[in-house]
């Protein structure tokens, strides 16, 4: 049985206040200083906290005293239109009609409309093994694009894992274009070891600038040397290395199995891990950035496509033709081992 709690902008108020407890959940309704909404879930295990309206950002997470989240310059969430200016959350939905950097044809914003969409609808649903963060959100515009969106996270009971979950629905009588990518943005272990059950070959660097990227020499030569095969990155021992960013792609993923796995270990042990079907999710893309400002060791962000603007994917071909009335879903299990 599952039961439903529906929520309302004015249920959020400063001072938190619980709105359902068990044995195993307590699950608390705030707001922050800025005006954003929030939502915390807490097991057992650990701590997650949901942005309802805004994008259904999961802001936190946190599981057996470790908090897997990216170091980053954001006390708070900000009620903004943009996720760069609120670039503190540990995951966001990147898309959903263009995904990624925009490239120098591009008129999108980045990461997409969706990261920080304001969300129509929203609601808990509670069921003996866990609880969910559901939303919807219809995105329509006259003489453009028509969709329902409907993201929901769930928290397990014991579990130090969360599932998130996007379905988008074309509403409109036509085509719609479609590219997503879960953005989860991992705090970055100190000489981290990365590993998957797919070739370490079959990630391969991105040779492209986006304009967030101001390359320094020493950059240049790092990633020339990462080219020609003088480096491997498998280990997180060069931190002084990855500023700007350092981004690997991996293609086609169905060609190594109908599920994907990739894990991050520290040395004491610590183990991170996100794991998705290839049908649904067939690239992924690896995100390392060290400094002293923002830290993140983001070992996969599983995606329909690479995340380098809608043209791009339009030339290769893996822009996503949703037809009228036609449904996709998309699902990635992740959180600590």
């Amino acid at each position: 049985m599952v039961g439903t709690i529906e929520l309302q902008r004015t249920f959020f108020q400063d001072q938190k206040k619980v709105i359902y407890r068990d044995e195993e959940f307590t699950a608390s309704l705030f707001r922050y200083p800025s005006g954003v909404e929030a939502i915390e879930v807490l097991n057992s295990r650990g701590r997650m906290v949901v942005l309802p309206y805004m994008g259904q950002i999961i802001w936190d997470l946190e599981f057996d005293g470790t908090d897997l989240k990216m170091k980053n310059m954001f006390s708070q969430p900000k009620n903004v239109e943009a996720i760069v200016d609120t670039y503190g959350c540990f995951a966001f939905h990147s898309g959903l009609i263009a995904n990624g950097c925009p490239g120098p044809d591009d008129d999108h914003e980045l990461h997409g409309e969706m990261a920080c969409a304001e969300m129509d609808l929203a609601w808990l649903e509670i069921s003996i093994d866990g609880i969910k963060v559901c939303g919807e959100t219809e995105y329509v515009k006259g003489f453009g694009h028509h969709y329902l969106a409907s993201p929901n996270v769930k928290m397990m009971a014991g579990a130090s894992r969360i599932e998130m979950n996007m379905k988008v629905k074309n509403l409109s009588g036509s085509d719609m274009p479609l590219q997503y990518m879960c953005h989860t943005n991992y705090a970055f272990m100190e000489n981290g070891v990365m590993t998957q059950n797919i070739p370490d070959d079959a990630f391969v660097l991105r040779e492209s600038i986006p304009d967030h990227v101001k390359p320094t020499e020493q950059w240049i030569t790092y990633n020339k040397k990462l080219l020609n095969g003088g480096e491997t990155l498998n280990v997180l021992n060069r931190p002084d290395m990855y500023d700007p960013e350092i981004v690997f792609f991996a293609d086609r993923l169905n060609a190594y199995g109908e599920e994907v796995e990739f894990e991050m270990t520290a040395p004491d042990g610590t183990a991170f891990f996100t794991k998705f079907s290839t049908a649904e999710l067939n690239y992924a893309t690896r995100w390392l950035l060290y400094n002293a400002d923002q830290q993140v060791g983001a070992f996969v962000l599983p995606a329909t496509c690479r995340p380098e603007g809608y043209v791009k994917a339009e030339k290769d071909g893996t822009l996503i033709k949703l037809g009228a009335g036609e449904e996709r879903s998309f699902t990635v299990v992740t959180g600590k081992k």
